[in-house]
Formats: C-alpha cells, structure tokens, sequence
C-alpha cells in the first residue's frame, strides 16, 4: 500500500493558505441519524472561534421535521444565529434521532428557523453560496448522505449563476472531506444510504477528496468527560451525548467519533495523525466499498495513536462559547 505525506499540489497550497486564513467550509450533514454530527458542527464553530473557519452554511442531507431547528439551535447556541440554513426539498431520507435528542434542544434552547419550511432549499444554497465565492476556495465537508452534493452537481443554471453544478464546483471548490466509506474495502452506512447518489458524486467529481472511513472514528470514543463536566450546564452539546450514550452498550466509553474527523482534516490537514492513500473509490453493487490504487482521491490512514485524537476531541466538546 502507498502512502503519501504530500497530496495534491491544490490540497497543499490551499493548506498552506489555511494557516493565514480561514478556511471557507459548506457542512452538510445527516444531523439525525447519528449524534456525532453534533460533535462535528461542535469542531466546526470551535475552529470558527479560533479564526481557522468562515462557515459558509449549514445544510441537511436529510429532512425529518426537526433537521432545520437543530441546526438553527446549534449556530445559535455558537452565536452565529444568522449561518444560512438548507434542507433538502426532493427525494432525502427522514430517519429520525432515535435516541430523541432533538425534541431536548428543539423545546429548550432558542433558535431562529422553527420549521424545515423556513429554511432554504439544499442545493439552491450550494449555488448561491458557491457562486459568491473566490475560485478554488470552498472546502465541503460532507458527514452526512450524497444527496445533495449529486443534485448539485446535476443542477442547471439559475438566478444565482449561470453556471451548472458541475462548473461550479469545479471553479469554486478546492475539496471535499468526507466521512464515508470503510478502507481499503467494507460497508458503511453514509456511503450506503443513497447509493445512488453517492455513485453519481464519485464518478462526476473532479476535485479532491478526502475519506475519513469508518475504520479511523470507530477507535475514538468521546463525551465521557464532557457528560460528567459538571460546571457546564445549559449546553445543546452536553445534553445531546448524556442522553444518547446510556441508551446503547456500545456508547459506555463515550460515541464513536466518526464525523468528529472529518472536521479535523479539513481544517486542520492530516498530519501528523493521519497520512494520506492515494487512488480511488469503488462502489460495489451490495452498497460496499472498494479501493482502486490508481486515482487522485484519498483516504486516512492513522499513524498515531486514536486516543490522542480522542483526547483533542473531547477537549473540543467541552468548548464553551464566548459571550458577543
């Protein structure tokens, strides 16, 4: 297996740009199904804090009926109520929380966007946000589903550009990172979902991208500390993982921390806990995964140990935001 330290010359001059500015991130996520998606978005206003972000826009892969209000208490409760919101308005799964964390957070903390009716359309976002944009300049991270990046990509020019999805993403994005995918090979349920979606996307991107596969969270257990921190109180972030962890036995060392990655990277770069495989995504008839040596997509490959990811991670979770 080959392993780089170096990547594309776009993914490392526009790393080395990162360093003196933020980077520009479109996050769309499944924020639902899963509860690390709250650690993720948690990361992302972190980094935003620290300077090392603009956040663009916060969009939904899925549409259960609460997905907008969760996402509008969260940028709320990180002081950055006015973050453009977008959910999908055609085909998208509507799985909901099983573990029913969003109707804590929906009835306790305040949020601009009530309804999934108030927000904007997902891909309708992508391209307003996008067309504004310098070239080469947006970083997408997706920790969700692929619905609404191959809907971008198959979109048509608009009020927003006259360009379609394809062109621009191909003049506006420098990458993408996603959590997806089980490497070298394996199943994983974000790639999975909508497999339609996701082979469309693999075979029409040009830009990088870079996985974060299931194998790389699945080692990281976070939310213990936090959960147990009693100084924080009235905190989304706290109450989402001290409900949801006592309700699987798999959770009793703290969530696996998949979607936490992926933020990581894509603001931070890979190294030194990850090195980046060269090549390409294969997706299987059965909704597995496959790697094709050959291609200039990544995945992480860890050269650390996970817990000192785990321990960055739960820092992170514990972050409380400043007043403005």
């Amino acid at each position: 297996m080959l392993i780089i330290t170096i990547s594309l010359y776009a993914i490392s001059t526009h790393a080395q740009a990162s360093k003196h500015k933020p980077v520009n991130v479109i996050f769309d996520t499944d924020m639902a199904t899963d509860y690390d998606d709250i650690g993720a978005i948690t990361l992302l206003h972190y980094y935003a804090d620290e300077g090392k972000v603009n956040i663009l826009a916060t969009i939904a892969s899925t549409k259960y009926s609460r997905i907008a209000a969760v996402l509008s208490v969260m940028n709320t409760y990180f002081k950055r109520p006015d973050i453009p919101i977008g959910v999908p308005t055609g085909s998208a799964s509507t799985d909901p929380d099983w573990q029913k964390w969003s109707d804590t957070l929906v009835a306790k903390y305040p949020h601009k966007i009530k309804s999934n009716d108030e927000a904007m359309d997902a891909v309708k976002l992508y391209r307003k946000i996008l067309a504004k944009q310098p070239d080469n300049s947006v970083t997408i991270i997706t920790i969700g589903f692929f619905t609404n990046v191959a809907n971008l990509l198959k979109s048509e020019a608009d009020e927003y550009s006259p360009l379609s999805g394809q062109q621009l993403v191909d003049k506006k994005v420098v990458k993408m990172v996603s959590m997806a995918g089980k490497f070298p090979s394996g199943w994983e349920y974000n790639m999975d979902n909508d497999s339609l979606a996701s082979k469309y996307v693999f075979s029409h991107w040009t830009k990088p991208i870079i996985f974060s596969g299931f194998e790389i969270g699945e080692k990281i257990h976070t939310g213990i500390p936090l959960i147990h921190n009693e100084k924080i109180i009235n905190d989304p972030v706290k109450d989402v993982f001290r409900i949801s962890i006592p309700q699987a036995k798999e959770d009793v060392n703290g969530r696996m921390s998949w979607d936490e990655t992926a933020v990581y990277v894509a603001v931070n770069g890979s190294a030194p806990y990850y090195k980046l495989v060269p090549g390409e995504i294969k997706l299987n008839a059965n909704g597995s995964d496959s790697w094709i040596e050959t291609g200039d997509q990544y995945y992480l490959f860890a050269v650390r140990p996970p817990s000192e990811m785990e321990a960055i991670i739960n820092d992170i979770l514990m972050y409380q935001p400043t007043k403005k």
